[in-house]
């Protein structure tokens, strides 16, 4: 049975935003599961996605700390109908981040990662599928806030779509 998932990372709430964006917010609630992968920043915005998703898969950012660490892995891995994902915050450099990620993560099909807010969907030699949803709520020098939304289904991943939110100016 496919699996819908809503990914997002570096929402930054409250220091970059109030809130997530009202489309997001939808695209939660209808989910099957949420992937984060971290610079959640505030606890309260962990307890809201976990009262409003049906199952929330994430991980703590270098901007988390304390309570959200204590309850966040730094990695987790994780499979949906057939793929095997990994989720975490830090890649490191954009080059040689294919190769780089395919030894550290040769077990898994799709690597979710967050940190530089900037949207990434590229395929290792190895097969292994690299996401990046960037930010919803901090886009940084990107010209949109993003997230993506996808299919986990019968072994395959299907579906990809990054969705662009209203720009914003960010909160000071």
């Amino acid at each position: 049975m496919s699996v819908s998932l809503v990914i997002t990372a570096d929402t930054h709430v409250p220091k970059r935003a109030r809130d997530l964006p009202e489309p997001l917010w939808q695209q939660i609630e209808a989910a099957d599961v949420v992937v984060h992968a971290g610079d959640w920043v505030d606890v309260a915005l962990l307890d809201e996605l976990e009262r409003r998703s049906r199952r929330l898969v994430g991980v703590y950012g270098n901007n988390d700390h304390g309570v959200l660490r204590d309850r966040l892995p730094e990695v987790v891995r994780v499979e949906f109908d057939g793929v095997r994902f990994a989720v975490v915050h830090e890649t490191g450099d954009a080059k040689g981040r294919e190769q780089r990620c395919a030894a550290a993560f040769p077990d898994v099909d799709v690597l979710v990662f967050g940190h530089s807010h900037i949207p990434w969907d590229t395929t290792a030699p190895t097969g292994l599928r690299l996401l990046n949803p960037g930010s919803p709520t901090d886009r940084r020098r990107q010209p949109f806030a993003t997230f993506l939304t996808a299919t986990a289904d019968a072994g395959q991943l299907r579906d990809v779509v990054l969705h662009r939110l209203p720009v914003r100016p960010p909160r000071r």
